[in-house]
């Protein structure tokens, strides 16, 4: 009895945050494509600043999306019905926080380089 109130509750809310993690990427990554593209179009890209700055808010979604696909692995790991489904989830859940964690490092590599040197402060 309560494994199937368990069943019926986790399924709503591992769907709900697949689409949320869906939505959030989706959504970083249309805005990075055409703001990108326009910063290609104006010439704003030329001094690269513009480019990592706007390489490390994609990257932030990018870990907010993929944070989200491993919860949603988790709760679907805790119902799984069998011990290949829990493998193929312990796979994808592998595979994702290698992601992230490559994805971290990135960021705090551009970061601390754009701490490390000099911004144009403008005209005299």
């Amino acid at each position: 009895m309560l494994r199937h109130w368990l069943y019926a509750l986790s399924e709503p809310v591992v769907a709900a945050i697949d689409l949320m993690a869906l939505v959030l990427i989706a959504v970083a990554t249309a805005y990075t494509f055409f703001v990108g593209i326009w910063m290609v179009i104006t010439g704003r890209s030329a001094t690269g600043h513009e480019r990592r700055v706007l390489w490390l808010t994609y990257a932030r979604w990018l870990v907010a999306g993929l944070t989200f696909q491993l919860a949603a692995d988790i709760i679907e790991s805790s119902i799984a019905p069998s011990w290949e489904a829990i493998g193929q989830l312990g796979a994808i859940a592998v595979i994702r926080t290698f992601l992230n964690y490559f994805l971290e490092r990135d960021v705090a590599e551009i970061r601390q380089r754009d701490n490390a040197s000099p911004r144009p402060t403008g005209p005299p």
